[in-house]
């Protein structure tokens, strides 16, 4: 099934179905500049109730630098298709194996980028494979489960998409308010329509599975560490959902660079993206000449 894309793309990208093994994927997808000579390519995926327009700040100062950048809705999330109700396929595991899918499709070693609930979803795919990467970079995603606070609030979330149907859902998040991550308005995304019209196009199925892996998701650091792969925790100086103490700490226990971006909070690609995308391609840069921090 294909699913049409509707959201616009920033200027020099284009949004299409990415053709995998595993079905097909909405992406965006942004060349290198014109005149640079290309570094490198990166697959990016976005965290839970969000999708691949959350890095469309990202893609015209990686493409200065060099970079192909490639964000995808994952499966279910809203633009690529997925079963509203039945929650099988959206299983930690078959998501990874969506990951691993999409860069066979690419056909070319990629810097991989997931930012939140997406960092635990690429985390996932590095474990079971980690020979499609060149090197993975966590964006605000942290080493298990959710702080306390926004464990409440995904489980209200989660109570509320078992009882009600999305658009209603959607007047409760309006009328509560809460954070970026449970589907409220996230800075530099867009006009409130099209926030309601992204929300509306995820599965509830896909919602309710990956919101309960947050509030379980096993500390996997160790594993992680184990990776014959340059690793990167970048994140804003703030963040509510895994606090930046236990980020740093993540980071050392990884040996993994560490990149922190002052003025940002949990979603560093929107709200200071000019200095995230600095961020990841210094890594990168590192990484290609062989001289990653790790």
């Amino acid at each position: 099934m294909t699913t049409p894309i509707s959201f616009t793309p920033p200027p020099g990208a284009r949004a299409y179905q990415l053709r995998t093994a595993r079905g097909e994927f909405a992406v965006v997808d942004a060349p290198a500049a014109p005149g640079v000579e290309p570094s490198g390519v990166a697959l990016l995926l976005p965290g839970f109730t969000g999708s691949k327009e959350d890095f469309h700040f990202l893609h015209e100062p990686l493409a200065a630098r060099g970079y192909r950048t490639v964000a995808v809705d994952g499966r279910g999330q809203n633009e690529s298709h997925g079963p509203a109700r039945d929650e099988t396929p959206y299983a930690q595991a078959e998501l990874a194996r969506d990951v691993l899918a999409q860069a066979a499709a690419l056909d070319t070693p990629v810097h991989l980028v997931g930012h939140s609930m997406g960092g635990q979803v690429a985390r996932a795919a590095v474990l079971l494979d980690h020979s499609p990467f060149v090197s993975f970079t966590l964006v605000a995603s942290g080493p298990a489960h959710i702080s306390e606070s926004q464990r409440q609030r995904v489980q209200l979330l989660h109570d509320a998409l078992a009882v009600m149907e999305m658009p209603e859902v959607w007047e409760a998040i309006l009328a509560m308010g809460p954070p970026e991550e449970i589907g409220g308005p996230a800075r530099g995304f867009g006009e409130l329509a099209l926030m309601r019209l992204r929300w509306l196009n995820h599965k509830p199925a896909q919602l309710l599975a990956t919101g309960r892996q947050l509030l379980v998701e096993p500390d996997r650091v160790a594993e992680l560490a184990a990776v014959p792969l340059p690793l990167h925790v970048l994140s804003g100086a703030r963040d509510d959902t895994w606090p930046v103490s236990i980020l740093d700490d993540m980071a050392v226990e990884l040996g993994a660079a560490r990149t922190v971006i002052p003025g940002a909070e949990h979603s560093p690609n929107l709200d200071q993206p000019l200095a995230t995308a600095h961020g990841l391609a210094d890594f990168w840069d590192k990484v290609v000449r062989g001289r990653p921090d790790r």
